[in-house]
């Protein structure tokens, strides 16, 4: 780690933020290209991003573990099919050390602003501890950083204990005592089979059910994991069997009819669990699977047929000294209150802090409606590289492709401009404008268009901002396909 700085050499090529994995990719492949003049900003005190923050029982990942990792650097380690939270966090934890980033991160430094100097092309970044300056910028805050708690009338009177999920605290005990949970998202299906054998009362608040798939995981033996330690091709073949399997299910998404398919199969797989009539039809979805994020879970079902929870079908209203009120009006007397209400994603948290040309943030252009090129970049704000931005996110497979690409897309700009002296590279509004458009194109007719389709994926405006509405190959194609017409490089 790097010691205390004085303002001069605070200046660096690149300046990423971020230790998560978008972060910690771009920072590998730099060292891989032979730029070491960069500096990784972290406001905690451990690399991870979410995978660091995310700590609750039974907290894992939802794509298989050999696709959910960088392809230039397998793991050949991994325990389970779908890697348990501690290992992810591990794999990173390994991943910064093998390739020496710990050195080049400033850990406990929290980004205030970004501000564009178009005198000097360069970006300067206010962080709680002083000053950086860079002419590249790789922003890896990602799009599920910020949790969201909605704010209820009551909520200060709580006599009780409330948090988050992504904000567990480690010395809870839940044991013996009534539980109030608000969400059935992907970390609520995760954790309340963990806690509902040792709580008295669980009462889940549910204002839309989701549809969940079998996960069907399983251990990876020991001789699998010498094999692919032996034969590295072996698990190179793994991860292309993995990717190819979960590209085939984005033909679903893109249509609809097709999906219904997959919706009986859910049905079964809740019919093979819940035996109440009742209590199926307030867990039966009323919109075309995909929509909304489809789930994986084998013992959520299992968990809500237990005689110790109340399936409650409506949001949480208000919140009592004691208790909660939903949508019914009964209050219920509860001890803690658990939030599994997913993250700041209609307004990205970063979008107020980061100032372009002409001094307008990213909220001020985007109006509540995200519009980018390619999902990295911003037309009016130069040489920054937006990893996980919009329409990026995924339905049907890793993620980690999709940064990957993101950080190979920026790598190649930052060639180009450096081949023309040092140039500033930018999207061209025109090419911003056409890939929105294809993007918006491309959604229509998709489960996410689909009647009464609502979902976090829409942004203020109603307009999907989030989801890639195709192919991962298709993106990668786009991304790195570096036509001249679509960006602007000028110099100083």
């Amino acid at each position: 780690m790097f010691g205390a700085h004085s303002p001069k050499d605070r200046s660096f090529k690149v300046v990423i933020i971020g230790a998560g994995f978008g972060g910690l990719a771009a920072a590998i492949r730099l060292k891989q290209k032979g730029e070491h003049d960069f500096v990784v900003l972290e406001r905690a005190d451990d690399v991870g991003g979410v995978w660091r923050d995310n700590r609750y029982p039974g907290c894992a990942c939802d794509v298989q573990s050999h696709l959910y990792s960088y392809s230039f650097a397998p793991n050949a380690s991994w325990s389970y099919q779908f890697s348990p939270q501690p290992e992810i966090l591990d794999y990173l934890r390994r991943c910064a050390q093998n390739f020496q980033i710990l050195e080049r991160i400033q850990f406990n430094t929290t980004v205030r602003n970004l501000h564009w100097s178009e005198e000097y092309g360069e970006w300067i970044v206010d962080t709680a501890h002083g000053e950086y300056r860079g002419r590249y910028v790789f922003a890896g805050m990602g799009a599920l950083s910020d949790p969201k708690i909605p704010a209820l009338k009551g909520m200060g009177d709580f006599k009780g204990q409330i948090f988050h999920s992504a904000q567990w605290p480690r010395d809870v005990n839940l044991g013996g005592k009534a539980v109030c949970v608000v969400g059935t998202g992907a970390s609520a299906i995760q954790f309340i089979p963990q806690i509902q054998p040792i709580v008295s009362k669980l009462y889940l608040f549910q204002r839309t059910a989701a549809w969940v798939v079998k996960r069907g995981d399983f251990a990876i033996a020991q001789n699998a994991r010498k094999r692919f330690r032996r034969f590295p091709w072996l698990q190179r073949w793994a991860r292309l069997s993995i990717y190819v399997q979960r590209e085939l299910l984005a033909f679903g998404f893109r249509h609809p009819r097709v999906m219904r398919l997959v919706q009986m199969q859910a049905i079964r797989h809740m019919h093979a669990s819940i035996k109440d009539p009742a209590l199926r039809q307030k867990l039966t979805p009323r919109y075309t699977m995909g929509c909304k994020r489809i789930l994986v879970s084998d013992d959520y079902y299992p968990a809500l047929a237990q005689p110790n929870v109340c399936v409650v079908p409506s949001g949480l209203e208000r919140i009592t000294e004691h208790g909660v009120v939903g949508g019914d009006g009964i209050e219920r007397k509860v001890d803690v209150i658990i939030f599994a209400t997913g993250f700041q994603v209609q307004d990205l948290p970063y979008s107020h802090y980061i100032y372009g040309r002409g001094g307008k943030s990213l909220a001020d252009v985007w109006q509540g409606s995200p519009r980018t090129l390619t999902g990295t970049m911003v037309s009016g704000f130069p040489s920054i590289f937006l990893l996980h931005g919009p329409n990026t996110v995924l339905g049907h497979t890793s993620m980690i492709y999709m940064l990957e690409t993101q950080v190979e897309q920026a790598l190649r700009l930052m060639g180009r401009a450096e081949q023309l002296g040092g140039a500033i590279v930018e999207a061209s509004a025109e090419a911003q404008k056409r890939f929105v458009t294809w993007v918006d194109r491309k959604l229509r007719g998709t489960v996410w268009a689909s009647v009464g389709c609502s979902s976090w994926y829409m942004d203020k405006t109603g307009r999907n901002a989030s989801i890639w509405p195709s192919y991962t190959f298709i993106y990668r194609s786009r991304a790195l396909n570096i036509r001249p017409v679509d960006y602007e490089f000028r110099q100083l």
